[in-house]
């Protein structure tokens, strides 16, 4: 069973839980670790003989195309993470879909090639925001990856919704991070912060019962995750402080023992057994 890795390219300061302390008009003035850690990602792919899906910011490709073109060049998907890192509810639709459409051209026009997948900040698309999804699919679209089928965080979230990869009455596929259920819950698992946070055990469990069920698990990740040198806001508070920082340096030995243990491969290449 191949499952699906996936790493969303933003700085350390794009953030959902440092954007109440980092304003867009100071990212130009911060200082930049994004190059470095794509770099140890990509050594570390390289070393799994490993391709991902690689989520780009747009606001990050017009800052750095050859990095882009890096990615591509070494058999990596490329695909939106949106213009700006800023949640889909905190936007009018207008601003969604300028976000939406100008991200998409700036990954094609850098590549030369469509650009077929998309993941909202943070998994924003919720509840209130399902009139995204419509957007999604008028921009060129072919798959989603926006919607956490969990029902009790603070930031995203669906419940009820599909576990599995499934398809949209538009005609959109979704591709939602991977949970495992416990005691009638979603429990959520794709990465990222859980990676940090849970024993490396609970992770593979968790891999393992997905792909018992014929499925392959989805992972997301950040190349700031790869830093415990990430530079710390000191006036964030504690569940913020929590959420950024905390088992930064458990990141690395954790993401060798995922793709040692287990195949991992881009997204696009499970598409076709989507129904």
């Amino acid at each position: 069973m191949i499952n699906l890795l996936t790493i969303d390219v933003e700085e350390w300061f794009h953030t959902s839980a440092l954007a109440p302390y980092i304003g867009i008009e100071q990212w130009e003035h911060l200082e930049s670790r994004l190059v470095s850690n794509v770099h140890r990602f990509l050594e570390i792919l390289a070393t799994y003989r490993t391709r991902a899906t690689f989520f780009i910011l747009g606001w990050v490709a017009e800052r750095y195309p050859g990095l882009v073109r890096e990615i591509d060049s070494l058999g990596h998907e490329i695909c939106s993470h949106g213009y700006y890192h800023r949640l889909i509810y905190h936007l009018t639709p207008a601003q969604f879909k300028d976000f939406l459409v100008r991200s998409k051209l700036i990954l094609e026009d850098i590549v030369g090639k469509p650009v077929h997948g998309y993941r909202a900040t943070s998994f924003s698309v919720v509840k209130k925001t399902l009139w995204a999804l419509d957007l999604i699919k008028e921009a060129g679209f072919t798959y989603d990856s926006s919607i956490f089928p969990i029902s009790y965080h603070d930031i995203y979230g669906i419940k009820g919704s599909p576990r599995f990869p499934f398809r949209h009455e538009n005609g959109l596929i979704e591709i939602p991070p991977s949970t495992l259920r416990i005691f009638g819950r979603n429990l959520p698992l794709g990465g990222g912060g859980y990676l940090r946070l849970y024993p490396y055990w609970l992770t593979g469990l968790g891999v393992r019962r997905v792909n018992q069920g014929g499925y392959p698990a989805m992972v997301y990740l950040h190349p700031w995750e790869l830093d415990p040198g990430c530079p710390r806001i000191k006036q964030a508070d504690r569940r913020t402080r929590f959420r950024q920082y905390f088992n930064l340096n458990k990141t690395e030995a954790r993401i060798n023992l995922l793709l040692s243990q287990f195949r991992w491969g881009p997204i696009r290449e499970y598409l076709p057994n989507v129904n």
